[in-house]
């Protein structure tokens, strides 16, 4: 017996976002694993980001990101240092399929959950031999 196809992303309306779903659905041989990000999972998604509580927390979820949707992030630091939250840069790669407003989500979750936990951050900083000796 074939299990049912897992659901996949309902499309955008049309003219608000960029995603190219309709393209990456098409080409074949494209990475399609980002479609199964539903709005309701993405919704858990944001959720499980804002409570992030280590730096090892974050990679973690930065290598799942990866593996079962194909999302690439950059997380760091500015160049010309970090006074505040402004410093810390999170960056969601472009690709096919990943819509807008999921790029602007995943950074302002992760920046929600530094906010409330100030270690996260400070791990950051010393990851690049900040505070050590």
């Amino acid at each position: 017996m074939n299990a049912p196809p897992p659901p996949i992303r309902t499309e955008c309306p049309p003219g608000s976002c960029v995603c190219q779903r309709d393209a990456l659905m098409q080409a074949s041989g494209g990475d399609t694993r980002i479609l199964r990000l539903t709005r309701e999972e993405e919704k858990r998604l944001v959720q499980r980001l804002e409570q992030i509580t280590s730096l090892a927390d974050l990679r973690h979820m930065e290598r799942r990101l990866f593996e079962q949707l194909g999302v690439r992030l950059t997380i760091g630091t500015s160049p010309n240092g970090v006074r505040s939250l402004r410093g810390i840069t999170v960056l969601v790669h472009e690709q096919p399929g990943l819509c807008r407003k999921t790029r602007q989500a995943i950074p302002a979750a992760i920046k929600k959950s530094m906010e409330t936990r100030s270690g996260i951050v400070f791990e950051l900083l010393d990851e690049g031999g900040l505070f050590g000796g």
